[in-house]
């Protein structure tokens, strides 16, 4: 007996998943705020350079006075030619006592103080610590800190859940987000210097990471896992929803507060009645299963049972044990942890094929959402828009989903997206450049990268969490995300480096991968209203999938050959039990 076959006698999506199922949702819109939250307390607004009195004398800041300093295109073109234009007449100032006269030599002197507009921004921590012109790195250092910090929650709390349960988990990162929130709020302080103050900030930023990691993961895990094969998919779509919920609430919070201290310091106040989740929470029985806890999961299971006001049955239960057990006695110890994932041959090729297509989809997506801001000149509406758009991809994916299934609708995603990325080529090439057509057709193309971006990142969440087998599912999960790290990494680094060769050249890349990765998901299997498999030999039997044949799959006896262990050859089990 098939967990899924038991659960189904205690009712797999009856009264008592649907409230943990709410619970869990509620928790998932606190990591989009936390991490989306430096979209509005780092925003750079539009700048100047500031005059001081040494600048002018008579300290007549008007405009014409201030214009007289800015330096001319030439004069940034012949002593600054490595940055643009824009970027020299905003950082340099002019110290020639006429306007655009050129005939004294290099005559550009980097500014030390700026002005910043206030028409969105009251105060950002970009305007905090000056972080433009040359010191601009800084902002982008403690955003590469902030990523590093999502690979290693990815991994370590991954490994956790699986080693410790989903529960317990979830309740160490909702403190450390409190923790790491009240840091970041608190710690840039003029008292404690720059160095100290920013050293605090990026710690704060980094646990921050490592932590919504956690509650992201493991919320996701424990809402597909206290549900049967019919709901995942549903819970698994649901989900994301809130998702999108979280960062129209930070949307909302950003709008009355604008300034970057209230701003961190509303939020951190927001993170503290999460802290009682954990006594809320259930822990996955599945999961319990899974690692022997039977006396434990009958406990939960039997509570379960009488929510849902339906009927314990022990002898099911007991033959569910048996053969659980039998399960756990051709599985070798040392195969148990993290190099499970590589030892089985399905599994090593599922697992490097799966971390790819994360990659794949979190260069794209954060390459596109990164450039949201740009849809429109309001970043409050822009932002707006971006979350709107991904609700109805959500929306999309979850009617697509349950009649074509997994792979099928993600290589449409995927292709979609490549079709319409290198369809900007044609449209900067051939249209007038500027004109109201192309703008208005851009804007268009923006919007539907974003919807199949969302689509497919959420798709390829879900298809994971149905390949990955319970006793590592968080662990798969978690070297995925921390993977797909790298990929968020190199969406941000293409914007900044390629966008410098060709505006347009980094979402031609994001798309040409697409591609590359539609190529290689094809081998992997359907999940379709299929069984959560619990061991890396269900993994087997499922098997891999030929995109030019039927899917290849192999019985209980071939995946018990192959593993080629004594045990194995001493405890075969039928084919006919197998429910892959």
């Amino acid at each position: 007996m098939q967990f899924d076959d038991f659960y189904e006698t205690v009712q797999s999506f009856g009264r008592y998943q649907k409230l943990k199922y709410l619970l869990v949702c509620l928790t998932y819109v606190l990591p989009p705020i936390m991490v989306y939250t430096w979209t509005f307390t780092a925003a750079t607004p539009s700048f100047r350079c500031q005059l001081s009195s040494e600048d002018d004398p008579n300290n007549d800041f008007t405009q014409h006075v201030l214009a007289r300093h800015v330096p001319s295109e030439t004069q940034c073109r012949e002593y600054k030619s490595t940055i643009s234009v824009q970027e020299c007449q905003r950082c340099y100032l002019s110290t020639n006592k006429s306007y655009h006269d050129e005939s004294n030599g290099n005559t550009l002197k980097a500014c030390t103080s700026f002005s910043f507009d206030r028409t969105y921004y009251e105060s950002t921590l970009v305007e905090e610590w000056s972080m433009v012109c040359d010191r601009v790195s800084w902002k982008s250092l403690s955003q590469m800190i902030f990523f590093f910090g999502y690979m290693i929650g990815s991994l370590v709390f991954g490994v956790l859940s699986d080693k410790f349960g989903r529960r317990p988990i979830m309740g160490i990162s909702f403190f450390i987000i409190s923790f790491a929130s009240f840091l970041c709020a608190f710690a840039p302080q003029d008292g404690l210097g720059f160095e100290l103050s920013y050293s605090l900030f990026i710690l704060g930023r980094f646990l921050l990471a490592c932590a919504s990691r956690g509650v992201a993961l493991t919320g996701f895990v424990i809402g597909v896992e206290i549900v049967g094969p019919r709901q995942r998919l549903l819970t698994g779509i649901i989900i994301q929803y809130f998702f999108a919920i979280g960062e129209l609430i930070l949307l909302v919070f950003a709008y009355f507060f604008r300034s970057w201290y209230l701003l961190h310091t509303t939020l951190a106040i927001l993170s503290l009645p999460f802290l009682i989740v954990y006594f809320l929470l259930p822990e996955s029985p599945r999961w319990m299963i899974s690692k022997g806890h039977y006396e434990r999961g009958e406990k939960v299971l039997r509570h379960i049972a009488k929510i849902n006001q339906t009927s314990f049955d022990s002898i099911a239960y007991q033959r569910l044990i048996t053969e659980e057990k039998k399960r756990e006695a051709i599985i070798d110890e040392k195969r148990h942890g993290f190099m499970i994932l590589f030892r089985s041959k399905t599994m090593f090729i599922i697992t490097l094929n799966i971390s790819f297509q994360w990659f794949v989809q979190n260069l794209v997506f954060y390459g596109v959402s990164q450039n949201t801001g740009t849809w429109l000149s309001n970043p409050y509406i822009s932002f707006g828009a971006g979350a709107i758009v991904e609700i109805l991809a959500y929306f999309s994916v979850h009617l697509l989903l349950r009649l074509w299934g997994r792979k099928t609708i993600y290589c449409a995603f995927a292709t979609g997206f490549a079709v319409f990325a290198i369809l900007v080529v044609p449209v900067q090439v051939l249209m007038i450049k500027g004109s109201p057509g192309q703008n208005g057709l851009m804007f268009a193309i923006h919007v539907i990268l974003k919807f199949f971006a969302t689509g497919s990142y959420a798709i390829i969440y879900i298809y994971a969490n149905e390949l990955f087998p319970t006793q590592v599912r968080n662990t798969g999960m978690g070297i995925c995300s921390m993977i797909a790290r790298v990929g968020a990494i190199a969406g941000t680094l293409s914007n900044d480096l390629l966008a410098r060769v060709w505006l347009y050249f980094p979402i031609v890349v994001f798309g040409v991968t697409s591609i590359i990765a539609v190529s290689f998901v094809t081998i992997c299997p359907e999940t379709l209203n299929k069984s959560l498999p619990q061991t890396v030999d269900d993994v087997e039997l499922m098997g891999l999938a030929l995109p030019w044949g039927r899917p290849k799959r192999l019985t209980r006896v071939q995946v018990d050959d192959e593993n080629n262990t004594d045990e194995n050859i001493a405890l075969k089990l039928p084919t006919g039990g197998d429910n892959a």
